[in-house]
């Protein structure tokens, strides 16, 4: 019955809704691609939602509306689900990242999650995704920059390939991090951090805890301690003394964001948040006298400090609601809060970007009102148009000398923004962001410190036009704690810096060390008096050298009154973070070219010698300057060249991986600065320039950096071309000049790409990549002729590289990932332009020939890691697709039979073949996830291939000889593809195969071997199942019958390769198991099945598995008995080893026979099987002594061959215990299943041991602890069980020892080895039990086994069997005596019912339920096999006789059944009557009349019942009992022949009373019976399929052995193993249970 198979999750199409009779809702539901199937589902357990139709192709696709992230992540789920269940054990972490998807799905679905974090939740998400992925092994996920998955319908080859590229890299590095354990959680933050170029540090000041008394002031940035310096604008909270921020409005407002953080800061060892805490008041705290103090003193308090480098760094995640708090560490030692500690509570959240993106992306945390410090420095890139000029000073300290005073000074700094005419420029100081800009900055008093250290940071900022004017003034004071004192005092010393240069450029960073000057505190204040003085020590060092200057002090020429103090030192140092001015000079030069213009030339020259990091600070300055050169100078060429190197060389210089992220920031120039409209006209003649100069072999030394820059320099000229509305037409014009000379180019880096510079290869790689992404894009016009172009020019060049370079070249993916990029952009009339540029038909082929071997090795060995299912997949579309394109070009130019080229032919097959059979193909192994993706996105590939094959195959004609047998092994390969579809439409193709070589030689031999030899090797590499079986003689079959000449030779090649697979199968199960009896069963089957059609080599193969795997084993014996049976494949001459033996090299059959024997005689002296080793020492003796006279080798055999004499009498060998195993249950294989085995254990072995050993075979077996058959109910049961038990092996003394005084040693090595016969015996109870001797109850059951082979042999083991003849018999026998039983039971009981009775005699008699010996009579009956079987016969005549004497029996109880039976019944038993009427007028016609008369019957009764009454009676005079007589009785009772009546020719009549009496009679002493026939009752033990001899029934009485029957001569043992499938199909018993009962006192 057909069901839908769903499970929790499923998507399902709902056809309709519906209400039940009772109510219910069901929908009517049906699964994605199953519109025929439908089911009914309750509607409530079905979760409806919304879809989306798109039309792909024609066809409507219906599409869930969720997000494409949620999709993601649930397909994600599933198909991690599936394999974490499977590798649970060792990859537990899996769960961890699934409950983490699971909650981050659920958040994805709540649609409340503001932008900014859902961006960052979808970057978590995927990373986490492409994480798991890949360490699950699974395929790479490859994204977009706004980790969406990239779709390759709609990405170019390339595009493709570059984020295969960058995934790679991304999830590397993870890997490394996780492996480096320097990251354990929140991943995805880490892996965003570090993509992008721009961080920051979000901090928000929840609350100051510290009791100060006074106003403070908090400076907060960023530190790095190991260099010891603040790398952040200071962040400045003003803080009231009521310990709230002065300003209430700020309250719970104090938000900053300290930006422009680059990669370089994130890889800093440490950085700190630091937090300065300035008080502002008295200059002591424990002053109490406030109106007497001095007020508004900015005095040193303390500082708080966190270590933030992990949370900046991303590793671990912090929300906005987290709170840390920074502990604070005074100044000084203070009375602080005793309560709670001093410090500050923070909320921090690293976030990606600048400024501008995060206030986008995080506009709940960053707003308007938020506070933006920026980074001391210019962050890693610097966007056009983020204009900058911010010029940050330090005070770093000074060394003020007491002069007059006792103590030392309490120096207060006091600093000015001033003009040159000596005005303040007001609010021009900041100092801190966050806080109101000043015109005066006073610094921190140290309390009589003489070199205090400041080490405070403030910013100037001022117009850039007013820079040139600018100077900055410091004022230095003395300040005294007491009001009244500190109003006298003044300024004692001053000191100031120019910040512009004289040459134009602005004040260097770094240290500056100031001239301190002493005088009149008004000329300290007149610029005129201090201007025209060298502001620093560097400069005065000139001035002091012509000047004396006295120790304390010294006047300067001109200095308006004041002097240089050489007692007092004061150092600043200063950054200047400016867009605008620059100070390097020749920078300024280009910048400002148009004030010198003569020295425009040297300023060009000199910028390619600028420091880089100067260049891109000014990038949109300096390119700026560059194209108003050019166009400024439009009517001539005079610097041409120039500009367009300068461009070259500020391209190259964002090439290179130190400003690499400048490329954005070009890109962004590009395209909303840059407007120089003529520019393509001066850029492309330069170019063209030297391309002209290049192609002419000319050296040009800048065309490899120009190559390098050419796609930026296209990027410009097209933006030029824009402008002029050009853009199409000037544009295509442009690549037709342009392309042609890059073609030429790139043609000769590729022939030489094997061996060439490294760099330049990727670099030539690189342009190609980027002309075929340009050209693949839908808005740059008609590019026909172009691609057409590049594929006269370089498609074969490629071809032939890609073959040249080796698989691990590091460009080989690069060079594959061009060619797929040009194939995939060629259409139709591309391939046919190009074929016909071929000039001579050679050529063609040879082009054909190399792109078939260039493809089929491509598809063998992937370039592209495993993972990159995506890029695999596309190549594998574009391949198919020149492979189709190629083939019909064929079709029209090489299938005549002037033109056909064979090699071509067969390079198509094979590489089509090898394309169907691919790995990346196989959807079967594939998850069904994956196989979803794969089948919506590029369809069963396989099966389009498969198609194009059969239909070439069918248009060869004549010529399909020429590919018979070479291509039945790939056709074979691509027909076990599991696609039914595919199967079906290739089968076929071998019954054609058939066809054409039986019309050309008259057989198909070659085929069958072929397909018999690949088959071996496809099956066992994973090929096949039992469906393929099922299709492949179905369908073969199907097709014979329409040629009835061939249909006899297709049918037996059909059960040839019929019973091949049924066996490889079994073979290919087991290979994988852990048992390797099972391994050794199936190749036991394998080697016997190719002994029997005749294929010596594959025979031979499997025979030396068989060895390797007895040698794993240890079971030296087996090994050796095995290459035993290779060995007598050889014979003793000098001829050359067949074929098949050609892994064994050039040697005559003489001396592999001889090698062999060498190794066997070690094996089996590893065995202590000396008496077989002896054996063959004697044939190489006979050999080495009258064939070949190598006497010393003859001496040193003999020596061995005496050392084994020896060791047989002085060496104990333990006897091996045999064990019989019993498999029951439909559970196991077929060549398991209800059969029973005797195995050989090896030494010492108990037989717990094995059954232990046996049963970790089988964990899920159940053990049975009964020795007897089990029943159907077991036998039939789906489960495994298993029985094990000791038997004994039967001696059976060779010939040559009988009635010979044999040692000892040598009579027990035949107890146990060269065994057949197994018995088991087990006591029974029969009757009443005498307390006083339970000896007269006991009866024993023995049981003889008789296995297949002897033992030991090429297997440990060996089944045991019944042959079906031998089963035939018993089951008339057993048949017989139930009748007769029933019938003595119901003379004897009359009250018993009379039903048993009826069903016994109706299921005989009645031709509707008969078919017992009828079957019998159609299996031996027969001409046949009586041919087939000449040793039966007396076995065929003795069931013969039992189906005879059935009739007399079944007259007897039919004619008690009609005594019995009641009225109702009378018409059935009439019916019963009329069969068997019928019957006996049958059998009596076929096998004669058997009748008894009555005083048969009286002289029969009378017997039995002196066997069953007075014979045990009489037991004490058993030893008197006439002998003779005991014979005769016994012989009437056994044989049922009596002297009765004689009716009509007096001849003698048989009745079989032995089958009840027997049991009965004991045979005396010194008895033993004459009768060759089976006197005793058998049990079936199982069935299986192989022939056995008869069995022999022994009972022992004291010590003695009396054989009861003869057993049949043994036939000689066979070399070879061989089952035959006959044997297989028929229903025999595997053991007969012999039961032998005596009993005793």
């Amino acid at each position: 019955e057909k069901q839908l198979s769903l499970e929790i999750g499923d998507c399902s199409f709902v056809d309709r809704k519906y209400e039940s009779y009772r109510r219910f809702l069901f929908v009517l539901i049906h699964l994605p691609h199953t519109f025929s199937l439908q089911g009914v589902f309750p509607a409530s357990y079905v979760h409806l939602k919304e879809v989306v139709i798109e039309n792909r192709e024609g066809d409507e696709v219906v599409m869930s509306s969720e997000m494409p992230l949620v999709k993601e992540v649930t397909t994600t789920l599933r198909e991690w689900g599936s394999i974490w269940k499977q590798l649970f054990v060792v990859k537990t972490n899996i769960q961890r990242l699934m409950w983490e998807l699971m909650e981050w799905r659920s958040q994805l679905l709540s649609g409340t999650l503001p932008n900014d974090e859902f961006k960052e939740l979808k970057q978590k998400v995927t990373s986490k995704i492409d994480y798991g992925n890949k360490i699950l092994e699974l395929d790479q996920v490859v994204r977009d920059e706004n980790g969406n998955i990239l779709d390759p319908e709609r990405a170019s080859v390339i595009s493709l390939f570059r984020a295969h590229e960058e995934a790679t890299a991304k999830i590397n590095e993870r890997i490394k991090e996780e492996q480096s354990n320097v990251q354990t959680d929140h991943s995805g933050i880490s892996a965003r951090i570090q993509s992008s170029p721009t961080h920051s540090l979000y901090v928000f000041v929840r609350n100051f805890v510290c009791r100060i008394g006074e106003d403070s002031e908090l400076f907060m940035s960023l530190y790095d301690p190991i260099k010891q310096t603040i790398i952040s604008e200071n962040y400045l909270v003003r803080w009231g003394s009521k310990g709230f921020p002065k300003e209430i409005d700020m309250l719970n407002n104090l938000k900053v964001v300290f930006t422009d953080l680059g990669n370089k800061d994130l890889c800093r060892d440490k950085i700190y948040l630091i937090c300065q805490i300035v008080r502002v008041g008295r200059m002591d705290l424990k002053e109490t006298n406030n109106k007497k103090c001095t007020q508004g003193l900015r005095r040193p308090f303390g500082v708080a400090v966190m270590d933030i480098s992990d949370l900046i760094k991303g590793k671990i995640e912090c929300d906005e609601e987290k709170q840390f708090f920074i502990p604070f560490f005074p100044y000084l030692t203070l009375f602080l809060y005793p309560q709670l500690p001093p410090g500050l509570w923070v909320t921090m959240k690293a976030l990606v970007g600048d400024i501008v993106q995060i206030r986008k992306e995080y506009p709940h945390l960053v707003d308007r009102s938020t506070v933006v410090a920026r980074k001391l420095g210019f962050p890693e890139i610097i966007m056009p148009g983020d204009v900058r000029n911010d010029i940050y000073l330090t005070l770093q300290g000074g060394d003020f000398d007491k002069y007059n005073k006792t103590t030392q000074k309490n120096v207060e700094v006091i600093m000015w923004v001033c003009d040159e005419e000596g005005k303040v420029i007001q609010n021009s100081i900041c100092l801190g962001a966050g806080d109101k800009a000043v015109s005066e900055y006073r610094s921190v008093i140290y309390y009589q410190v003489k070199q205090p250290r400041w080490m405070e940071t403030i910013k100037v900022a001022v117009p850039l036009e007013e820079m040139h004017r600018i100077h900055l003034r410091f004022m230095f004071r003395h300040r005294s704690s007491q009001e009244s004192k500190d109003k006298s005092e003044k300024n004692f010393a001053m000191a100031f810096v120019r910040l512009m240069k004289d040459d134009g450029t602005v004040l260097q960073d770094g240290l500056h060390d100031l001239v301190v000057f002493k005088g009149d505190s008004k000329r300290m204040e007149d610029v005129n008096c201090y201007l025209s003085l060298p502001s620093t020590r560097h400069h005065h060092g000139d001035l002091h050298k012509v000047a004396t200057l006295s120790r304390s002090s010294s006047s300067v020429s001109g200095s308006g009154g004041l002097s240089v103090s050489s007692r007092d030192s004061f150092s600043i140092s200063t950054l200047v973070c400016s867009t605008k001015l620059t100070q390097n000079v020749g920078l300024l030069g280009l910048l400002k070219w148009r004030t010198r213009p003569e020295l425009l030339r040297e300023n060009l020259e000199k910028l390619k010698i600028i420091d880089g990091e100067e260049v891109v600070k000014f990038l949109q300055d300096t390119l700026d300057a560059l194209f108003n050169i050019m166009m400024e100078h439009s009517q001539t060429d005079d610097y041409d060249i120039l500009v367009f190197d300068a461009l070259i060389y500020i391209i190259g210089l964002i090439a290179d991986r130190k400003f690499q992220h400048f490329n954005t920031v070009l890109e962004a120039y590009i395209k909303q600065h840059f407007s120089a409209t003529l520019a393509y006209k001066k850029l492309m003649s330069v170019l063209k320039r030297y391309l002209d100069v290049s192609s002419r072999g000319e050296q040009c030394e800048p065309i490899l950096r120009t190559l390098k820059a050419l796609e930026y320099i296209f990027k410009f000229i097209v933006r030029s071309l824009i402008f002029n509305r050009l853009w199409f037409c000037i544009f295509t014009e442009c690549r037709d000049v342009l392309l042609p000379m890059m073609l030429r180019e790139l043609s000769g880096a590729l022939i030489s790409m094997a061996d060439g510079p490294h760099d330049e290869r990727r670099n030539s790689l690189e342009l190609l990549n980027n002309i075929l992404e340009v050209l693949s894009r839908d808005n740059v016009g008609e590019t026909f002729q172009h691609i057409q172009d590049i594929v006269v020019s370089l498609l074969r060049i490629i071809n032939q590289t890609v073959i040249t370079m080796g698989r691990e070249h590091a460009l080989i993916s690069r060079v594959v990932a061009c060619m797929t990029a040009i194939l995939s952009q060629m259409d139709d009339r591309h391939y046919n332009t190009y074929i016909e540029t071929f000039a001579g038909t050679s050529d063609l082929v040879d082009f054909l020939m190399e792109s078939f071997l260039l493809f089929k090795d491509l598809i063998g060995k992937h370039v592209y890691p495993s993972d990159w299912m995506a890029m695999i997949m596309v190549q594998n579309r574009v391949f198919l697709r020149a492979i189709n394109t190629y083939a019909d070009t064929m079709n029209q130019k090489f299938l005549n039979n002037d033109d056909f080229e064979v090699q071509l032919w067969n390079n198509y097959f094979h590489l089509a073949v090898a394309f169907i059979t691919q790995e990346s193909l196989q959807l079967q192994h594939f998850s069904p996830t994956k196989r979803n993706k794969i089948l919506a996105k590029y369809g069963d590939m396989r099966r389009l291939i498969g198609f194009a094959i059969r239909d070439i195959w069918y248009k060869l004609g004549s010529h399909k000889i020429c590919f018979i047998p070479g291509m039945v092994g790939p056709i074979l390969e691509m027909t076990l593809i599991p696609e039914e579809e595919l199967r079906r439409a290739t089968i076929p193709i071998f019954f054609d195969m058939i066809t054409c070589e039986y019309a050309h030689s008259g057989n198909f031999q070659k085929f069958e071997n072929e397909i018999i030899l690949k088959l071996d090797h496809e099956v066992e590499g994973g090929g096949g199942d039992e469906r393929y079986m099922e299709l492949l003689e179905t369908i073969l079959l199907d097709c014979a019958a329409e040629k009835p000449t061939l249909r006899p030779q297709v049918q037996h090649f059909v059960s040839l390769v019929k019973g091949l697979l049924i066996r490889l199968l079994d073979y290919r199960t087991v290979m994988s198991d852990d048992s390797r009896n099972n391994r050794m069963s199936c190749t036991v089957n394998l080697l016997n099945f190719y002994k029997d059609i005749n294929r010596e080599g594959m025979y031979i193969r499997y025979l030396y598995k068989l060895r390797d795997l007895h040698l794993e084993g240890e079971n030296y014996t087996e090994a050796a008995y095995t290459l035993l049976l290779h060995s007598r494949l050889l014979k003793w001459l000098d001829e050359t080893c067949n074929p098949q033996f050609e892994s064994h090299g050039s040697q005559t059959q003489r001396q592999l026979k001889e090698t062999l024997y060498d190794t066997i005689i070690d094996y089996f002296d590893k065995g202590k099987m000396w008496e077989e080793a002896i054996t063959l020492c004697k044939e190489l003796a006979e050999q080495y002594e009258n064939e070949i006279f190598d006497y010393e080798l003859l001496s040193k055999r003999l020596e061995k061959q005496a050392k084994f004499y020896e060791n047989i009498m002085k060496i104990l060998r333990p006897k091996p215990d045999y064990f019989a195993v019993g498999y029951y249950g439909q559970g196991y294989p077929p060549f398991l299943r209800n059969k029973v085995f005797i195995h050989r254990g090896k030494e010492y072995e108990r037989r717990e041991d094995f059954q232990n050993q046996l049963m970790s075979q089988f964990p899920s077996a159940v053990r049975l602890n009964i020795t007897t058959m089990p029943g159907d109910d077991i036998k039939n049961s789906p489960l495994q069980y298993i029985q094990c038990f000791t038997v004994q092996p039967v001696l059976e003394i060779p010939p040559r020892l009988k009635n010979k005084p044999v040692p000892d040693q040598i009579i027990n090595f035949y107890k146990s080895n060269y065994v057949q016969r197994f018995h088991y015996s087990r006591p029974v109870r029969k009757g009443p039990v005498d307390p006083n001797n339970e000896f007269v109850s006991m009866w024993i059951e023995r049981t003889t086994f008789t296995t297949v082979y002897k033992l030991p042999g090429i297997l440990r083991w060996f089944e045991t069997t019944l042959s079906p003849l031998e089963n035939a018999i018993e089951t008339m026998e057993s048949t017989n005596e139930k009748i007769l039983t029933m019938i003595n039971q119901y003379q004897a009981d009359w009250t018993l019912p009379i039903n048993p009775l009826s069903m016994l005699l109706n299921g005989i008699v009645d031709p509707a339920v008969m078919g017992g010996f009828a079957k019998y009579e159609k299996a031996f009956f027969t001409e046949e096999y009586n041919q087939q079987h000449p040793e039966d016969r007396d076995k065929l005549l003795r069931l013969k006789d039992l189906i005879a004497w059935q009739i007399p029996l079944l007259g007897g109880g039919i004619s008690l059944h009609g005594k019995r039976v009641m009225d109702d019944l009378r018409p059935f038993h009439e019916r019963m009557e009329e069969c068997f009427k019928q019957l006996k007028k049958k059998v009596e016609k076929e096998y004669g009349v058997r009748e008894r008369t009555p005083t048969f019957i009286t002289r029969m009764i009378l017997i039995f019942y002196f066997a069953i009454k007075w014979l045990p009676m009489c037991s004490n005079e058993w030893h008197e009992f006439n002998h003779t007589s005991y014979l005769k009785l016994q012989r009437c009772i056994i044989h049922g022949i009596f002297t009765p009546e004689k009716r009509g020719n007096d001849k003698p009549t048989f009745y079989p009373f032995h089958l009840l009496l027997t049991p009965f009679l004991p045979p005396p002493r010194d008895l033993t019976p004459e009768s060759p026939t089976s006197w005793t009752s058998t049990l079936p033990r199982s069935s299986g399929s192989l022939s056995a001899s008869a069995v022999e029934g022994v009972v022992l009485v004291g010590e003695a052995e009396v054989k009861l029957r003869k057993s049949k001569k043994k036939k000689k043992r066979s070399s070879m193993i061989f089952i035959t499938e006959e044997r297989e199909k028929m229903n025999t018993l595997d053991c007969k249970r012999v039961r032998l009962i005596f009993s005793g006192r």
